[in-house]
This record gives C-alpha cells, sequence and structure tokens, in this order.
C-alpha cells in the first residue's frame, strides 16, 4: 500500500510541513539555495531591484532578511538539507567566497558545506582547499561569471571533482537571459571532456529543457534541480514542455531530478515551487524522490 497523497499542494509556506508529511517524508532536501557574504548579498539583491541585465524582468525578492531569520524560516519549512551557494563574477573572488560558505556550513547545522570556482590560474589549488576542508556541493554561473564552461583554466578542476564525485550544481542554460556561453552547446562539449562529472544542471536547463533532459538521459552522472520550474512566474518566460513531463517523470524516480528553489532570491513564496511540482501529477513517488530521496542519496543524509 502506497503512503495517502498529500491533502492539496501548500498554497502558502506554513503549510509545507503538511506538504511533505503527508508524503511520509522527514523533511525536504534543496540543492539549490543561496547564502552569501552579507555585502556581496546587498549587492545582488540591488541588482535585481535594478532589473539588471542578466535579470531582464522585475524581480523582487521575497526574503530580504538576515542569515538567522533565513535560517529559521527553512527550518520551519522542514528543509533539514540545504545548500549555501556562491559564485564568483570575477577574478580573485572565489577563495573567499569559499572561506566564507564553507564557515557558514560548519556553524549551520543541515547546511551542505558548498563551495565556487572560477578560470584563473589559482582555481585548482583553492578548489583542492575545499575539497579538503570537506566541501561536498560547489557552484558554477557560467551566465553570471561570462566563462565558457571548458575554459582552459578550468580543465583540471573538472577532472578533480570527476574523480572525487563531489556534486556541482552548473547554471548552463539561457534563462533568464542568455549570453555567448550559456545553452545546452557549451555544456555538452564539457560533458564530452568529462563524462563522468557529477552536475546538477540548475532551473532544469530553462529555456532548452529538451536538449538537457537528453544530457541527463545519456550522462550517467547528469542530473537536473527544479529550481523554480512549474512556478507562475518562471511559467510565463519559460514554460516546460508539456509533452516531457513523461521523461522528467522517469529521470525522477531514476533519482535524478533533485528539488531546487533559489530562496532567498525569489520573488514569491517559497511553497509555490511546491505547489507547481504537485500539480504536474507525476505521482507520489516522484515526489518522494525529488523533494528528499534522490538527494539523501546523493549526499547521504539521514
Amino acid at each position: 500500500m502506497t503512503d495517502p497523497a498529500p491533502q492539496s499542494p501548500p498554497a502558502a509556506d506554513e503549510r509545507v510541513p503538511e506538504f511533505w508529511r503527508a508524503l511520509g517524508l522527514p523533511g525536504l532536501a534543496d540543492v539549490h539555495v543561496h547564502f552569501l557574504p552579507p555585502r556581496l548579498l546587498r549587492r545582488v539583491w540591488a541588482y535585481f531591484d535594478a532589473a539588471g541585465p542578466l535579470v531582464g524582468t522585475q524581480w523582487p525578492i521575497r526574503y530580504r532578511w538576515s542569515d538567522a531569520d533565513r535560517v529559521a524560516h527553512l527550518r520551519r519549512l522542514g528543509v533539514r538539507a540545504f545548500s549555501a551557494l556562491a559564485y564568483p563574477h570575477r577574478p580573485g573572488m572565489a577563495a573567499e567566497l569559499n572561506r566564507w560558505t564553507l564557515e557558514f556550513a560548519h556553524a549551520t547545522p543541515g547546511c551542505l558545506p558548498s563551495a565556487t570556482f572560477f578560470p584563473e590560474p589559482d582555481a585548482p589549488g583553492y578548489v583542492e582547499e575545499a575539497l579538503t576542508a570537506g566541501a561536498r556541493l560547489f557552484k558554477v554561473h557560467v551566465q553570471v561569471g561570462g566563462f565558457a564552461p571548458t575554459d582552459p583554466a578550468l580543465e583540471r578542476v573538472w577532472g578533480m571533482l570527476s574523480d572525487a564525485g563531489v556534486p556541482v550544481v552548473v547554471h548552463a542554460g539561457h534563462a533568464p537571459v542568455g549570453t555567448t556561453h550559456t545553452g545546452p552547446d557549451p555544456f555538452a562539449a564539457l560533458l564530452a571532456r568529462h563524462p563522468r562529472l557529477t552536475a546538477v544542471v540548475a532551473h532544469l536547463g530553462a529555456p532548452d529543457y529538451r536538449a538537457f533532459l537528453d544530457l541527463a538521459e545519456r550522462y550517467e552522472r547528469v542530473r537536473l534541480d527544479t529550481t523554480m520550474a512549474f512556478t507562475p512566474f518562471f511559467d510565463r518566460f519559460v514554460p516546460f514542455p508539456a509533452d516531457d513531463l513523461p521523461r522528467l517523470r522517469e529521470l525522477g524516480l531514476a533519482g535524478k531530478v533533485l528539488l531546487g528553489s533559489d530562496f532567498p532570491n525569489i520573488p514569491y513564496p517559497y511553497a509555490d515551487q511546491l505547489t507547481g511540482l504537485a500539480r504536474l501529477d507525476l505521482g507520489d513517488d516522484w515526489l518522494r524522490a525529488v523533494c528528499w530521496d534522490s538527494a539523501a542519496t546523493l549526499f547521504d543524509l539521514r
């Protein structure tokens, strides 16, 4: 006998625990959460406020709170495991970001130790330091960083992470605004060189969903995260093709689709992400896999 389905998708954040409890889960695991040094976070929020060129639309930050308040809210939601994703937009930032995010994770139960990198000569050195310090997840933002995934300065880094089996959340898609190095082709070129890379494609690869589904099916260690997909805000711009939902279901049941939210940098309640997933009607087993089981396996969560 299967567990009963949720009474209804969570219409508001306070109902999120009801959602995952009805699925028989111990909580949620969110692989796409951001925590940044205060000064950088203020600059990021200012960029969203101004609808900067890489945002392209009005994007009011919903959870403009302190670190402590945002952690407390994740706990109220039942998010038992979450990332602290940071990413540099120029050389010389990544090593210091890694020190901050790793210290943050050390002081914050439930936070996955997270790190990042940029194509620069010292990248292999500080990536190795981060791995030694316990980094369990990396983030790369090709759009914001403005570099090709196959930049020669990253060749050793990708090899190190492939060998270590440590996942990398990669913003590789064109959404919300495409640049020279975004899209499925540059990412496919990276995978051709490093087919054993454990990669998590952010935003399901929007708007090129189909091409990124192809890559997740082709490469054993490639996964996708649901960040912002199926929310009313995102669907206005880059709706997921309905005829590819069966493929998404199969990938989810195979452990290749993970919950992501982009918290706190979202212009709507956290519950919208879960509501969107539940309304796909892909089944309770799929929701359990996406919301907890697949991340629990990937990160050995208990």
